[in-house]
Parts: C-alpha cells; sequence; structure tokens
C-alpha cells in the first residue's frame, strides 16, 4: 500500500517558498515534489488541495515581490473583494514604485506607481487602494469596457461613483486620463450586468429619452419587480434577455412577474444580443412603443 505525502500541519491550505520549508526542515526536497503540493512559481508552492485561482496567484506572486511594491488593476480588484474581476489565466498586475528593477517572470504585468500613489494593506499584501484601483482599470483598454466595469466595481460596493468622479477631476494629464474621466461620466453605477450598460450607452449614442435605471414597480398588492430601464410616465420597461438557463421555478418566476407587469399596466420590451447590433432599428422599436403609449393616454 502507498505511503500518502507527507502533509505538514502548518503547511496545510498555505501558500509558501520550497527553499524557505526545506531549510526549516519542514519538508525534504523529495516531499516537496510530491503530488501534496504544487509549484506555482519558481521556488513558490501551494497546497494541492487549494483552487487553482487568481487569488492564489496574487499569494504566489506576492511572496516574491520586491520592496515597495504591491498589486493594482485587476489583481488590486480581487484582493478588494470582487473575485470574479480576474480568472486564473490573467495576468496578476503589480505596481512597482520609481526606481525599482523586477524581472517576474511569465504570467505578472508590471506598470509603475504614478505620482502620489499609496499603497494600503488589504490583508498581509500591499495594493492601491479601492478609488485608485477603479482609476487604474477605467483609463486602459475599450471605453464602453471602461464604464462596464466602472458600474460592476459600483455595483458590488467596491467604490462610490462620486469617489471615483472626484478622483478622475483631480487627475493630472497622462496617459488614459481623459478616459477616465469619461467612463466617470458615462457610468451610472447602478447596472448589473455589462450588457446593461452596453444597452444604456446605446441609448444615449442614438438619442432616445434616458431612461431610469433599476426602476422599481409597484401595484395595489406592493412590490411588483424592479425593471432594468423604465419610462415610468408611459408605463414601458426596457429589459436585456441573455440566454436562458434558469430552472424550471425560475421561469414559473419570471412569468408572474411579467404578468403582474402587464395587469400593472405595464409593457415591456425584451432587448437581445442580436438587436443590440442594430442600434438604429432597436431605438426605431422604442421610439415607436413610446409614440403608440403617448397616444394611448392622449386618447384617454
Amino acid at each position: 500500500m502507498p505511503i500518502p505525502p507527507a502533509r505538514p500541519p502548518r503547511l496545510v491550505g498555505r501558500v509558501f517558498r520550497g527553499s524557505t520549508a526545506v531549510a526549516a526542515g519542514v519538508l525534504t526536497p523529495k516531499q516537496l515534489r510530491s503530488s501534496a503540493w504544487v509549484r506555482l512559481r519558481q521556488d513558490v508552492y501551494a497546497d494541492a488541495a487549494l483552487p487553482l485561482t487568481h487569488r492564489l496567484m496574487i499569494s504566489a506572486v506576492g511572496l516574491t515581490l520586491p520592496a515597495g511594491a504591491g498589486f493594482t488593476g485587476r489583481s488590486a480588484a480581487v484582493l478588494w473583494g470582487v473575485h470574479d474581476m480576474a480568472e486564473l489565466g490573467d495576468p496578476v498586475e503589480v505596481v512597482l514604485p520609481s526606481g525599482v528593477r523586477w524581472n517576474p517572470a511569465v504570467g505578472v504585468r508590471t506598470t509603475r506607481a504614478l505620482p502620489g500613489q499609496e499603497l494600503v494593506h488589504r490583508g498581509i499584501w500591499r495594493c492601491a487602494t479601492r478609488v485608485d484601483t477603479a482609476v487604474d482599470l477605467i483609463r486602459r483598454g475599450d471605453p464602453d469596457v471602461a464604464v462596464e466595469t466602472l458600474d460592476r466595481l459600483c455595483v458590488a460596493g467596491m467604490v462610490r461613483l462620486d469617489e471615483v468622479r472626484d478622483a478622475v477631476a483631480r487627475l493630472p494629464r497622462f496617459r488614459g486620463s481623459a478616459q477616465a474621466r469619461r467612463a466617470a461620466e458615462l457610468a451610472d453605477g447602478l447596472a448589473e450586468s455589462p450588457q446593461e450598460t452596453r444597452l444604456r450607452l446605446l441609448f444615449r449614442r442614438t438619442g432616445l429619452p434616458a431612461p431610469v435605471a433599476q426602476f422599481r414597480v409597484f401595484d395595489e398588492e406592493g412590490f411588483v419587480a424592479r425593471v432594468d430601464f423604465a419610462y415610468p410616465d408611459l408605463k414601458i420597461a426596457v429589459e436585456y434577455d441573455g440566454l436562458w438557463h434558469g430552472r424550471r421555478q425560475a421561469f414559473l418566476d419570471d412569468r408572474r412577474r411579467l404578468n403582474r407587469l402587464a395587469a400593472a399596466g405595464w409593457i415591456v420590451l425584451h432587448v437581445t444580443l442580436e438587436e443590440m447590433k442594430r442600434p438604429d432599428h432597436l431605438a426605431a422599436r422604442v421610439l415607436a412603443m413610446r409614440a403608440q403609449r403617448l397616444s394611448m393616454i392622449n386618447a384617454r
């Protein structure tokens, strides 16, 4: 019967430097190579029972950081609790202090700290502040994705939209500062999915009247539903419809919700991803629906 690999209690559930464990006599080099441990980076190992996540890779990189360095971007967002902001295959994002050179090997993206940028402790690691993390994320990449990201961070409770707007207003001129200000202006901090953000941006770009986001509908019995977007005066709801993967009970709950909206005098326009690829056609549908409702109201 094979002998199970050595698993010293002090290393169970941990990420650690292999050389340190061997030097302390906790493991032998042969035991370190057993199936009990997984090698994450050069001389960095973890308990093989731990799930491989971006958060685990942050800890692995953290053990090798030079003095004064910390985490930024998506990695900092993960440390601040927005765990789905980065996946296992995404590079760990590190911010280096001015003048520090470091060769991190693959799987790490480095940037330089901005003038006056502060790093704070989040657990045992140092990272950009909540607001600086948000600003870093929205100043680069696709402009629409930047707006989506800021909405996502606000809904997750990592930052408040007013804090970010104040921060970008104070930014000096540097690469991405204009985009950061624009993203903060266009975000509303309410959208619960990237497609909701894109739908709101589509409304704006096609010149449609601005709807109310995340509107709560009530009837005589009380709360009916919260809809993605609404024209409350016309009782029009606009909702993004993704692929349906729900259980039967969720399907029935959704139909009951739609029936109550209809009984309360609301009509619902369901928007799919394919329709969003034809913004002019979608805008025409919304305008036609608004005109129809206005004529009904005026005819009363």
